[in-house]
Parts: C-alpha cells; sequence; structure tokens
C-alpha cells in the first residue's frame, strides 16, 4: 500500500511511521497543506490512501481535502482532527472525506481504519476489472427505474448517469438498492458499508446520505427516503422515466 500521511506534527509522523513500517507500507509525509498538494498532482492515481490533518499551515486541511476532490473523486481519504466540533467533523464528509478520526487517537485505530478503507477500495477495482467482456451490460442492481453496475461502478436513475460519486457513496447507494424498500438502521450501514463498527458515529451516515441524495436530485427525483426514527431506504416508486 502507498500512503499519504498529511500531518504538520512530526512527533505524531514519526510515530505512526512505526507502525507504517511493521505493516510494510510505503509512506511518504507533506507537514503543509501546499507541500501535500504538491506531492498529490504529481501522480494522483499512485497513492492508495490519504490521511489528512485539518489544522495544517499554508493551505487548511479543508482546502487540501477540496482540491484532491476536484483531481480525484476515489482515492480514499482519511481525516485526522483535534476539532471537537461537530460540524466541521460533518463539513469534513459532505466535502469528500470517507472518514475521520479525532485526536488523540491510538495508533492501532487508525492502522484499523486504514485497513478497512483500503480494504473496500480494493473491493471496488476488484469489481471493476472483473468479467469485461460483459461489463457494460451486466447491471447487479436493475428496478422499474434505476440500475447499477459494480463493474464499472455507474449507476442510472431514468436512464440518466449519476455523476461524481464517491467510493462510499457508491457503496452506500449499492447497499441500499440492492434491497428496495428494506430500511436499514444506521448502525447497519455502518457496518455493511464502511466494514466495521462506529460504535454509534451516526454522523457518517448522514453526511454520506446527504452528499448522495445531491447528486441524485441532479438526474431525477428523489430515491433515498428517510424513515424517521428508524434510518434509510431505497425506493424509486415514484420515478417516471422521460
Amino acid at each position: 500500500m502507498r500512503l499519504l500521511m498529511i500531518e504538520d506534527n512530526k512527533s505524531v509522523s514519526e510515530m505512526m511511521n512505526m507502525f507504517f513500517t511493521k505493516e510494510e507500507w510505503q509512506v511518504s509525509f507533506a507537514y503543509d497543506g501546499n507541500e501535500a498538494m504538491t506531492m498529490f498532482k504529481v501522480d494522483p492515481d499512485s497513492w492508495d490512501i490519504i490521511t489528512l490533518d485539518l489544522n495544517l499551515p499554508g493551505m487548511d486541511g479543508m482546502q487540501v481535502a477540496q482540491e484532491i476532490r476536484k483531481i480525484s473523486q476515489t482515492v480514499p481519504l482519511i481525516m485526522l482532527t483535534a476539532r471537537d466540533s461537530e460540524s466541521d467533523q460533518v463539513l469534513g464528509l459532505e466535502i469528500g472525506a470517507d472518514d475521520y478520526v479525532t485526536k488523540p487517537f491510538s495508533p492501532m485505530t487508525l492502522i484499523a481504519r486504514i485497513k478497512a478503507l483500503h480494504r473496500r477500495a480494493e473491493l471496488g477495482e476488484e469489481n471493476t476489472t472483473a468479467n469485461e467482456e460483459d461489463a457494460e451490460t451486466a447491471f447487479d442492481v436493475v428496478t422499474d427505474h434505476f440500475k447499477l453496475n459494480t463493474k464499472t461502478r455507474e449507476a442510472y436513475l431514468a436512464g440518466k448517469p449519476i455523476e461524481g460519486l464517491t467510493p462510499k457513496e457508491f457503496d452506500l447507494l449499492h447497499t441500499l438498492a440492492k434491497k428496495p424498500k428494506q430500511v436499514f438502521s444506521r448502525e447497519q450501514l455502518l457496518e455493511l458499508v464502511w466494514d466495521y463498527q462506529y460504535y454509534g458515529d451516526e454522523r457518517t451516515v448522514d453526511a454520506h446520505i446527504k452528499k448522495l441524495r445531491q447528486k441524485i436530485e441532479k438526474v431525477g427525483p428523489q430515491i433515498i427516503q428517510t424513515v424517521w426514527g428508524v434510518g434509510y431506504k431505497f425506493d424509486d416508486s415514484d420515478v417516471t422515466d422521460q
């Protein structure tokens, strides 16, 4: 795995480097936002995962996240933040981060989060490259108005592509759509989509649902419904093809 750690605290970087070395990961470190963007832009597709501290000199972590997402919608991104503010955490997720870890954190917690996120990303890549001969026609989920292909990572509503989905947004949509009208709690979605327990941190799901809905609404009616007090479900029964 090739990892870019963007962290201005060199003590934290040095500590984590010991754990990364034990995992035999190839890691590069950037100590401010401008340096991070310079390193990332050299070869955006070469990075398997990025950890990003929000409190950075030069360019704030939120700005870095936005710039990264302008270049790549798919590179897995974990925020590291000492900020306690719920609004900061939700904003980071809305900008495009896949996960966040609050400082101070256990190194093994961060390692576990990285492994889980990388595992999900690898599964997505395997699905994209598998069965290339029939990838364009083989849809894994098909309803009256919606279809989704996990091999090409494409989703269509009323014949129109839902564009710009991040890996987590696509996985979330797939999880809901493959069981139409089934209600999923936030805890279930955290376990199914993020591949590990979040210990009740439901804001991650809500933030991703919000961004997913915004992208769906660009092409048609809303198909991700809130079931108050329970969770979310997929329902395209009100959609009409144009």
